[in-house]
């Protein structure tokens, strides 16, 4: 950075140490947290209205707001639409020079405010109420002009913002944002929204990926490692090293599995200088190995395996074994 000597005086003199910086930030979190705290007991019947409202609607909910308002409305947009309610966005500004028109009978509106006396508010107000849709007002004064016009309040009063000035942005966008989050959660578990409802609407990325892939999507079908419970060692180590997985199933003489045999079977065994020659794979194999259903979610199958401490597990489909899931598959894929 190049400076003119006055501004390199000016900013030696504002710039503050570390343990001053750390201090700042402190306080931040602090007046920001205890707004979040204040908001417990603002949440009251109109709260509960606007949910049974937005429930029992056949429209989508319209959020609109300006400055920063209208970021967390764009934010809060995103979260309902993504939890089952479907939303849209919609800047103030912009409503009042066409975009009204995406405004359709039965939508309710959600108009975000700090003052709630805006002027592009006080102006889109009275054309939403013409237009016969219900107004529901997230605002933090509840004396302002959008609360006292608005049908339903949902209170978000903060007593000051972070900013030492009390002027930009900060608990009152935070405060915003909360509510908006119970919304979306008091909506949600009235859907009775699922995990699986949730990956429908989140398919790509790890998020998606941890919800709706699952064990039958990663283990390799023509490569199936077993041998009998009587077969040689020579037999074991060639079909564990021909299919690459680092282990084998072992089955009985009725096909069922009875145990596995890794390639830290095999190590151990050598260490214990024993003779090869009448050792079959009933000798090392480890009982009661851990499997895993088919149809169970991937990330169950890479948690099974942190837990115990192993990199692969048996597949089974209606009790049968089918294959070998390996972690190097599941980290691969990006899950985890």
């Amino acid at each position: 950075m190049i400076f003119t000597p006055r501004e390199k005086e000016r900013y030696l003199m504002n710039m503050k140490t570390p343990e001053e910086i750390i201090n700042i930030a402190k306080r931040t979190v602090i007046t920001e947290s205890n707004a979040i705290n204040n908001l417990v007991s603002q949440i009251d019947e109109d709260f509960a209205k606007a949910v049974e409202l937005i429930y029992n609607s056949n429209g989508r909910v319209v959020i609109t707001g300006i400055g920063k308002s209208a970021i967390i409305a764009g934010k809060i947009t995103a979260t309902l639409n993504s939890t089952g309610t479907p939303a849209i966005y919609m800047h103030a500004a912009d409503a009042i020079h066409g975009d009204l028109g995406i405004i359709r009978n039965e939508d309710i509106l959600i108009c975000i405010s700090k003052s709630g006396n805006t002027p592009e508010i006080k102006v889109l107000v009275p054309l939403i109420k013409n237009m016969g849709n219900t107004i529901i007002g997230l605002v933090s004064d509840t004396s302002s002009y959008l609360a006292k016009k608005a049908d339903l309040i949902l209170k978000a009063h903060v007593e000051m913002e972070a900013c030492p000035y009390n002027l930009a942005p900060t608990s009152s966008t935070t405060a915003q944002m909360v509510i908006g989050d119970a919304l979306a959660v008091a909506l949600l578990q009235c859907r009775g929204f699922s995990e699986k409802d949730f990956a429908k609407f989140h398919p790509g990325g790890q998020l998606g990926k941890k919800l709706y892939m699952r064990v039958g999507d990663f283990y390799l079908e023509g490569r199936l490692p077993k041998v009998g419970i009587h077969d040689s060692i020579q037999n074991v180590i060639l079909e564990i090293s021909s299919k690459r997985l680092g282990a084998t199933a072992v089955l009985d003489e009725n096909g069922q599995l009875t145990g596995i045999v890794t390639d830290g079977d095999l190590r151990r065994m050598l260490e214990k200088q024993v003779s090869l020659e009448n050792l079959t794979a009933r000798h090392i194999m480890s009982p009661n190995p851990k499997t895993i259903d088919y149809d169970a979610l991937a990330v169950d199958a890479f948690d099974i395996m942190k837990q115990n401490n192993i990199t692969q597990l048996l597949v089974l489909k209606n009790r049968r074994y089918i294959g070998i899931i390996h972690i190097h598959d599941i980290l691969k894929e990006g899950i985890v």
